[in-house]
């Protein structure tokens, strides 16, 4: 045995040699007691002699620090590396998360100033085809006042259609810049809920999805998805492109709706003022393509379960020069109406009447025509004689007519006032059927968003 592999320490009356192991992997090292003569080693590993009195220990506690300090260091180092991965990839979802923010943000602001910029634009090209007739001078002073007298129901339906997270934004469409819509969903989303498609009205010239958010928000209230369609208006399309973006919203309703919770059995169409018109064109349009030879298209009009139309005009050529005397002056509404010819092709109570059509007329559901009798943007003749032509021709069709109520008191004052409306209880009878009672005793009761009196003074200078 090499003498610098042995570390001896004497004792002489030590007992009979023992082999004790140690449990360190690093140093092949034996704790051995043993008389002074008998000894072992390798060239490898290392024996202790140890020779001690009775009361002596065997002290292992340095080698054994020495092995566990070595775990613990390679421990640590792992648990460092762990921690540090962990960081990195914290610190790249946030650099992620950020720049996918940014991005939108600047998506986001990129589209509103596209957006304002078209906006900008046509209203120059509007203000060219109306000129600055005393006519207009006076109803845009009157709109002020009217939307001035408003503005606390304003404020509080902005609020809703802004922060909501029952409301869904600007869903895409089609590819035209005016191809979005909003969805307003019920809170309480337990099973597939009916739907109503809306296209809002605003004279083929202002109209915009978000006027529908009062309606939206109030059917959302009483179990049912509202999809306010956008479109676009004059002068940035006319009719003819106004109704091929509401067939084409309609369209993704029928076909995508379930996906948020509608059901695609109980789908309903719904146009208010110049939105009506368009709605039933629209309506009138798809029939005709599915019993001529076109292609089958991507909805089909049997999936909508009624019609109803709010205030609406079906048949414009009688009601041009109405238009002209209001304002809407006849030059700025054939340009609308694309010409002469257009006033009679984009009238759906004369295009109802034409026998080669008398097939595509079958197939429309039921109609269902809300009107005021008060109304003097459209007189309420306008659905009345629609609805009767409709039966004239096989159609289920009715008219339910409001006694002194006016073109905007359906649609906004009444909503605005509170408590019982009349229009909207039917609308919700007609599409809950059996189970309205239940619903409307479910729901929470109607507000008051605009005091009476600020009420009574829009509807004085209301323009419309």
């Amino acid at each position: 045995m090499q003498p610098s592999n042995l570390l001896p320490i004497s004792n002489p009356n030590s007992p009979p040699s023992m082999l004790i192991p140690t449990s360190s992997v690093t140093a092949d090292t034996m704790l051995v007691r043993s008389e002074p003569h008998i000894v072992h080693s390798s060239s490898s590993s290392t024996i202790l002699v140890v020779q001690d009195d009775d009361d002596s220990k065997i002290e292992t506690k340095p080698l054994l620090t020495r092995a566990f300090s070595y775990s613990s260091s390679s421990s640590s180092s792992s648990n460092n590396l762990v921690m540090q991965q962990q960081r990195r990839r914290r610190i790249a979802s946030a650099n992620s998360l950020l720049s996918g923010a940014v991005e939108g943000c600047r998506r986001e602001m990129g589209r509103a100033a596209s957006d304002t910029y078209v906006v900008t634009r046509l209203s120059f090209r509007l203000l060219r085809y109306l000129g600055v007739g005393y006519r207009w001078i006076v109803r845009f002073l009157a709109l002020g006042c009217y939307a001035m007298l408003l503005i606390p129901g304003f404020i509080q339906v902005g609020y809703y259609y802004f922060y909501s997270s029952q409301v869904r934004r600007g869903i895409v469409y089609g590819d035209q810049p005016r191809n979005r819509l909003d969805l307003y969903l019920p809170k309480n989303m337990n099973g597939p809920k009916p739907v109503v498609a809306f296209i809002t009205g605003g004279a083929w010239i202002i109209g915009y999805k978000a006027w529908g958010s009062l309606l939206g928000q109030q059917l959302s209230e009483r179990d049912i998805i509202v999809a306010c369609i956008d479109y676009r208006n004059f002068p940035q399309g006319t009719i003819s492109d106004m109704v091929k973006d509401a067939s084409q919203g309609i369209s993704f309703v029928c076909n995508k709706i379930a996906e948020y919770g509608g059901d695609p059995n109980r789908i309903y169409l719904m146009g208010q003022s110049a939105g009506a018109h368009i709605a039933t064109c629209a309506l009138l349009e798809q029939a005709i393509k599915e019993t001529g030879a076109e292609p089958r298209a991507s909805w089909s009009v049997s999936q909508i379960k009624t019609y109803f139309g709010l205030s609406g005009g079906y048949n414009i050529l009688k009601l041009v020069d109405h238009f002209h005397r209001r304002g809407l002056y006849r030059s700025i509404f054939l340009s609308i109406m694309e010409g002469e010819q257009g006033l009679r092709q984009y009238s759906p109570e004369l295009m109802a009447q034409d026998p080669k059509i008398k097939n595509a007329v079958s197939l429309l559901p039921p109609m269902v025509l809300f009107h005021g009798t008060a109304d003097y943007s459209i007189p309420c003749d306008s659905s009345k004689s629609f609805a009767d032509t409709l039966k004239a021709l096989g159609v289920k069709a009715e008219c339910i007519l409001y006694e002194g109520k006016t073109h905007t008191d359906l649609f906004l004052q009444d909503p605005m006032r509170g408590g019982i409306d009349d229009m909207l209880d039917d609308l919700i009878t007609l599409i809950h059927g059996d189970s309205s009672e239940t619903i409307k005793a479910k729901s929470t009761p109607r507000k008051r968003l605009v005091p009476e009196f600020m009420l009574q003074m829009a509807r004085s200078v209301s323009p419309f």
